[in-house]
């Protein structure tokens, strides 16, 4: 069949009631190395904003357990979109993510710039590196998605189209970039992590790669030292070679979950949704402040197994 397999599919589902699917599409089978890329780096560039780096470095998460934070992340991100918002793996995961934000004080305001970062980052990523576009259907149904996942997470004022979504982030970037030496401890950890997907030998080059697909306001804001132009040219060559060797390549039918790629290390026998995550605060920035209303209770929430796959 033709390339076209799933963008054809895509559009032939109404964004604004199928956008579950999809998303769900576009990740398990589409974009899915795009993706796991483009919202690890969407992530990485919310530790520039000092008020969320500084937090994320109290919290002592990255430091001792970057890699279980790391997959912890993922594997309740994931569930949503793999098995809809309510099912019991959906609302387990976002469940799990509002009780852990709760333990900390979190504004509304860097909470909807985090969101919009999930948005906007990914289409930058495509345009930039993908090998097609998004269609208007793909993108309007990453947008209800997202508003979807905010609104289940109590976040408030959230745009309802991308350029909205483009626009704040731009902007709550411009005015609140700056170094800050705990999210640059952050920023370093994650960066290491990152390495060690790699093998050894191919690790210093790798670092240097995720440094050249940083811009220039997010590298200053770390206060990383630019790799120069001659990686720049190579890290781009490269990834749009990549590109036009998958345009020759078949559509995938088989799914890939974030449990089948080797990044996710944490649980070789399996996970439950309902036990990954902290129970309990770290660090000094422990303060009550979730933006979503809860029983009093301090009780794990009921267990919500996953296979090996994540499936």
């Amino acid at each position: 069949m033709a390339k076209t397999l799933w963008r054809d599919r895509n559009d032939a589902l109404d964004p604004d009631a199928d956008y579950v699917e999809i998303v769900r599409n576009l990740t398990l089978y589409e974009f899915t190395w795009d993706l796991t890329q483009a919202l690890s780096f969407a992530l990485f560039r919310t530790y520039a904003v000092p008020s969320i780096g500084r937090l994320l470095d109290q919290t002592q998460q990255f430091a001792q357990h970057c890699q279980k934070r790391y997959d912890d992340t993922a594997l309740l991100l994931e569930a949503p979109f793999v098995h809809g918002f309510d099912s019991p793996e959906g609302r387990t995961g976002i469940r799990r993510i509002n009780q852990m934000h709760r333990m900390y004080d979190i504004s509304n305001d860097d909470m909807r710039y985090v969101l919009s970062t999930f948005v906007v980052v990914p289409k930058r990523w495509i345009d930039a590196w993908g090998w097609r576009q998004l269609t208007d259907n793909e993108i309007r149904a990453t947008v209800n998605y997202y508003r979807e996942l905010g609104s289940r997470m109590g976040i408030r004022e959230i745009p309802e189209t991308y350029d909205g979504f483009m626009h704040l982030m731009d902007d709550y970037e411009r005015r609140h970039f700056a170094f800050d030496a705990g999210a640059r401890r952050v920023a370093d950890a994650t960066l290491a992590l990152l390495d060690e997907f790699y093998p050894r030998p191919l690790r210093k080059a790798v670092n240097a790669t995720s440094r050249a697909l940083m811009d220039e306001p997010l590298r200053e804001a770390f206060r990383y030292d630019d790799p120069g132009p001659r990686v720049r040219a190579a890290t781009r060559a490269g990834l749009r070679a990549r590109a036009r060797l998958l345009r020759l390549l078949p559509s995938k039918r088989k799914p890939t979950y974030l449990q089948d790629m080797n990044r996710i290390r944490s649980y070789p026998g399996g996970y439950d949704l309902a036990e990954l995550g902290t129970f309990t605060p770290f660090g000094a920035a422990a303060a009550a402040g979730c933006p979503v209303p809860h029983a009093a209770t301090d009780e794990r929430p009921a267990a919500s197994t996953a296979p090996t796959t994540g499936a």
